[in-house]
């Protein structure tokens, strides 16, 4: 159990600024920015990165802190959720700013800085603040959060449509949304057990988080790739990933030439690389 008190916010917010960081540095990843290429992204780099999130570092400590003080006058969780929502958009801007209009940071933002405000939360109302209970919150702050956004979407003009609107509209994929409203159930299941799992048998974080990336695109519908191309792009990039799995061979020479195949097709599992942060924040939450 992690115990943290009002002074201890910003280790929430250290946490999710280290996580954005961690994800990035993991190298390699295919298709994404890493270390090594800047993946399918032609717009941005390593560097674009580390100035989006020297722009942001002070943010999580805001969603934490709006938790914390939210969990001591134990205002309901969906009360909550306006109040981090505000804290976002601002961070949004911070990003931009930076990056100089580039969409580094977005989705992490979202997801880390609701688990932030989850964590403070937890902690100003004197509640265990692990992994498990963090999610758990999380998913309450965001219930009825794809009603609320893509409910009005139908009676849009599809001109007007956001690629998330059109995305579910199509396909019925609530992408990060629905993600969040279930309680990181992909984080749950699927990439915590398997960082544990690599870390337990020796492997460095990097290596560990790199195949934890894997098991993620096998697992998740990615938006983010159907946005860029289409679901059927989007299915092959789950079923090359299990077979990876499936294989029992998954090295990090498989990835590198994954890498470059993804960066010919201009394929970017962007979704999965969020919840590849979001997974070494949580299990960092319970190290602490």
């Amino acid at each position: 159990m992690t115990m943290i008190t009002m002074t201890s916010n910003n280790l929430i917010g250290r946490l999710a600024l280290e996580a954005m960081l961690i994800e990035v540095s993991v190298t390699p990843k295919p298709g994404l920015v890493d270390r090594n290429n800047s993946g399918a992204h032609r717009d941005m780099g390593f560097f674009t990165f580390m100035k989006s999130a020297a722009g942001l570092h002070s943010c999580f400590d805001e969603f934490a802190e709006s938790g914390f003080i939210a969990g001591i006058n134990k205002l309901s969780p969906s009360k909550l959720f306006a109040n981090i929502r505000k804290i976002g958009i601002r961070a949004e801007e911070s990003m931009f700013a930076a990056t100089g209009g580039i969409n580094t940071h977005k989705g992490e933002i979202f997801s880390l800085g609701l688990l932030s405000a989850s964590a403070g939360y937890l902690a100003g109302s004197n509640g265990v603040v692990n992994s498990d209970s963090v999610m758990n919150l999380a998913g309450k702050i965001c219930a009825g959060i794809c009603e609320q956004d893509f409910g009005e979407a139908r009676n849009k003009d599809y001109d007007s449509l956001t690629k998330g609107e059109r995305i579910y509209l199509e396909h019925g994929i609530t992408g990060i949304r629905g993600e969040a409203e279930s309680g990181y159930q992909t984080v749950r299941n699927v990439s915590l057990p398997a960082l544990r799992k690599y870390l337990s048998v020796g492997l460095s974080m990097n290596d560990s988080l790199a195949f934890t990336l894997i098991n993620l695109m096998a697992a998740a519908q990615d938006t983010n790739i159907i946005s860029r191309h289409n679901i059927e792009t989007a299915r092959e990039v789950m079923r090359l990933s299990r077979e990876m799995l499936e294989r029992e061979d998954l090295t990090l020479q498989g990835i590198y030439e994954l890498d470059e195949k993804f960066i010919e097709q201009n394929i970017s599992p962007g979704g999965s690389g969020d919840l590849l942060a979001v997974t070494y924040f949580l299990y960092m939450l319970d190290q602490t």
